[in-house]
């Protein structure tokens, strides 16, 4: 999942579960008065800023116009307000037709009810399930139930380097191992510059890397059973390797222990460090002024040898998944929405215009993908990434764990040592905050 706050998600299953069977009008929405030529679309925030995202949408939804008489009403709502405004929609009725979800909310979301689920004869009516990459239909709603939602947007996290530094730094590679990462990031922090780029504040971003880190030491977060198990020493060895390239190895300025959304990809693109792991970055360095020789990739590390499957998981299943509210009363309106938006065509022109992966396989396998960005991404998808945990309290998860590892950064940037005890501790405190 992209940018995605997790802030407010512990009333998530409550409040959705008991609201969403209570939605009432809304012009052109899930209101009773909604016109089946008008559809209501809340679009995540997934290029440079807002307006550019609306001035890429914008033409296709009149081109969705054109072939269907259906006009879509546009709104782009920012990561940061996007769950408040779901449970808002929900109480008050007001809320879209179709929406934008990202895919580690896919189970929470299932959970209220509050989606239409897409069974065999729902993906029938877009084309069939098997038109889609099944890690990304994975990663839509819980094992064993219909998804809550059809992947949108595909993207895993990859490890980007800034190829002038490397070479100032006499770097000839970019760390395949973290080791090769700790050793290969102290050539690079000098002269007030520094090797890695991290978000500290960002509680999605640190579930999302201690996440993979977690799978690379032979751990989970839930048991089988779906109960967190936040403790385990492959988790307390994941969180403490992660926050000790700041503490510890000293890669990470102490800094980026506040950095929220997006800060480290700008001093990435000003040459203030020299590597950031993030996922489908190409188009936001473009935003900021890089060019496109100026920046390279390569997968995100792992503990030994190459990145696969098993305890060589580098990323989580990213991306963003498209949904129906279940109450909405324009259905036939909505579901040809969705048919368009995940068709062969605009899969290749909007995921070629983000620089994500396009869910749909046969778009997928499009030629114009095989870029040096498009190919470690789409490997790392097919090879070596796990969903994150598709459990209903996925959402207080990150906000728990996510607050933790916040919590361990801030103790890292303010010389506080980061110990086995400690972090043992904060997640034990965050694993006491989950629902019973």
């Amino acid at each position: 999942m992209r940018r995605i706050r997790a802030a407010a998600a512990i009333a998530i299953v409550t409040s959705l579960a008991t609201a969403a069977t209570g939605c009432g009008g809304g012009e052109g929405g899930t209101g009773s008065d909604a016109s089946p030529k008008t559809l209501t679309y809340w679009a995540t925030n997934q290029g440079a800023n807002i307006e550019a995202d609306k001035k890429i949408l914008t033409p296709e939804l009149k081109k969705f116009e054109k072939e269907t008489g259906i006009k879509v009403k546009l709104e782009v709502v920012p990561w940061a307000n996007l769950l408040d405004r779901i449970l808002a929609a929900t109480t008050s009725g007001q809320g879209p037709d179709v929406l934008n979800i990202g895919n580690t909310w896919s189970a929470s979301l299932q959970a209220t009810g509050a989606l239409m689920p897409w069974d065999e004869a729902a993906f029938e009516k877009i084309g069939g399930r098997d038109r889609f990459a099944e890690a990304a239909v994975a990663s839509a709603g819980a094992e064993g139930q219909d998804p809550a939602a059809v992947p949108l947007y595909s993207m895993s996290y990859a490890l980007y380097y800034n190829k002038k530094m490397f070479e100032e730094a006499g770097v000839e590679k970019p760390p395949a191992t973290w080791d090769e990462m700790v050793e290969t990031g102290k050539k690079l922090s000098k002269d007030g510059k520094w090797a890695l780029g991290a978000e500290g504040s960002n509680l999605s971003s640190n579930i999302h890397q201690v996440f993979a880190l977690s799978q690379q030491h032979g751990g989970n977060f839930f048991d089988a059973s779906g109960k967190p198990d936040f403790t385990s020493d492959a988790n307390v060895a994941a969180v403490k390797q992660y926050v000790d390239l700041m503490g510890k190895n000293k890669i990470i300025a102490p800094g980026n222990a506040e950095y929220a959304q997006n800060q480290s990809l700008q001093d990435f693109a000003r040459g203030k460090t020299a590597m950031v792991l993030w996922q489908s970055a190409a188009s936001t360095f473009k935003a900021h002024g890089m060019k496109d020789e100026d920046w390279g990739v390569a997968p995100a590390p792992v503990q030994s040898g190459t990145p696969g499957q098993g305890r060589q998981v580098n990323s989580m299943v990213s991306g963003i998944n498209i949904a129906v509210f279940k109450n909405t009363k324009n259905l036939d309106g909505a579901t040809e929405f969705v048919k368009f938006m995940t068709s062969h065509e605009e899969q290749k022109i909007l995921n070629g215009t983000y620089g994500s992966i396009p869910s749909v396989k046969s778009a997928q396998q499009d030629g114009a993908f095989d870029t040096p960005d498009g190919t470690v991404l789409r490997e790392t998808l097919t090879k070596s990434a796990a969903p994150l945990p598709q459990v209903a309290n996925e959402s207080q998860f990150e906000t728990a764990v996510g607050t933790a590892v916040k919590g361990l950064f801030a103790d890292a940037a303010n010389g506080r040592p980061v110990t086995t005890e400690s972090v043992k501790a904060a997640l034990s405190k965050a694993q006491q905050q989950m629902p019973k």
